[in-house]
């Protein structure tokens, strides 16, 4: 008996799927809008050279704004309590001009002592850099010396003879712009009356910011349209801003009355000259993360060089001092402006640089506040959420 198996031929060249046979992956390809792209490049550079170009108008109008916030919830409780908003106005403001010229009159004898010892440090610093000078010039002089020998030895041996040394000829140019101290001193004045000016100015733009209250919260509800739903949405967010801003603007003059407190009291127990001034100094640069703490570090440390003429007195105070500058910054600001506004560290530094480098030291005092408002906005606005995004934790 036979059996027949049938059998079924595959044609080759054909594979058979099996249960883990993976479909062919797809390459996903992103598309690009050049044309859109090449606008926000456009616009970007646009908002730079405008941002340079008006620093003179914005960075009053700025610091106008930032002490308004400041000052916003003082004036909001005088109206609480049944004091006018103008009378408010007026007596908050009067109060922060008497408190700056008092402090200003209290620390003059420490800030004109301090001006009067430039000289003396400057003397004190260029000879020391002379003396590093000179031991430097000595070992080139041995260097040289080692090296006119080998090759006095080589020419010995070669029977060539050495290159004689030429004579070293001094140049000196006659430059038309001399120093003039008149010149100096019409030009430090000029740019003192600038400074008066300019906080004059501010000090008008945040009386009339303070006086208007709410009038433009009213005015951007009104123009979102008729619909109740809109108007409330617009209320909300913008009573979030305004309480996030403010909130951040106090933790700032908070932290910064703290740091320049702490160093008063650490100056002052370490013998330094001039505690008051030097606290104040360090109360404002520590507005400007990183740099700040640095630069007042160094310039404490000079000045405790110079008055003790020991570095082991100025290593002290510079460590002191930055001491005080990380516990606060660590403990204190950073928690407060975590629970206030969540932001990257990575992004704060880059907007320390890029103000820095827009607007000088305006724009690194300026930086950290101008960073959250930007992310506390963004946060609130659907288009620009993607920025919140980017300088978020």
């Amino acid at each position: 008996m036979t059996t027949e198996h049938a059998t079924t031929d595959k044609p080759q060249g054909t594979a058979t799927l099996g249960a883990d046979t993976k479909p062919p992956l797809r390459i996903a390809r992103l598309a690009v809008d050049a044309q859109g792209l090449a606008l926000v490049v456009m616009a970007s550079i646009a908002v730079i050279f405008v941002l340079d170009w008006a620093q003179g108008f914005l960075i009053p109008l700025v610091l106008g704004i930032l002490i308004a916030y400041m000052l916003d919830p003082l004036v909001g409780w005088l109206e609480r309590i049944r004091i006018h908003r103008v009378a408010g106005t007026s007596l908050v403001m009067l109060v922060v001009i008497g408190a700056l010229g008092f402090g200003t009159y209290s620390l003059r004898g420490q800030m004109q002592t301090i001006i009067e010892q430039l000289p003396e440090a400057a003397s004190q610093l260029s000879s020391g850099l002379a003396k590093l000078g000179q031991g430097q010039r000595g070992a080139m002089q041995k260097i040289q010396t080692a090296a006119s020998e080998l090759e006095q030895a080589a020419s010995e041996a070669t029977g060539i003879p050495a290159r004689p040394n030429g004579a070293v000829r001094h140049v000196i140019v006659d430059d038309p712009a001399a120093f003039k101290t008149g010149n100096v001193l019409w030009a430090g004045s000029m740019g003192a009356m600038g400074y008066v000016v300019q906080a004059a100015m501010v000090l008008f733009l945040v009386f009339f910011l303070l006086l208007s209250g709410d009038t433009y919260k009213r005015k951007l509800v009104r123009l979102t349209g008729p619909s109740l739903s809109r108007k409330k949405i617009t209320i909300q967010v913008l009573d979030d801003i305004n309480r996030s801003i403010q909130r951040y603007m106090l933790m700032l003059l908070s932290t910064n009355v703290l740091v320049a407190l702490l160093a008063w009291m650490a100056f002052r127990w370490i013998g330094l000259d001039n505690a008051g001034a030097w606290a104040v100094a360090a109360g404002l640069m520590h507005l400007v993360p990183y740099l700040g703490p640095g630069l007042v570090a160094i310039a404490t440390g000079m000045v405790a060089w110079i008055q003790f003429d020991s570095f082991v007195m100025a290593f002290l105070v510079a460590g002191v001092w930055l001491a005080i500058a990380v516990t606060v910054g660590t403990f204190v600001t950073t928690w407060m402006t975590g629970r206030i506004a969540r932001m990257n560290s990575a992004a704060v530094f880059i907007s320390l640089l890029f103000w820095g480098w827009l607007w000088g030291i305006w724009g690194m005092l300026l930086s950290v506040p101008i960073i959250v408002i930007v992310k506390v906005v963004s946060e609130h606005v659907e288009p620009l959420r993607p920025v919140a995004e980017l300088l978020g934790e």
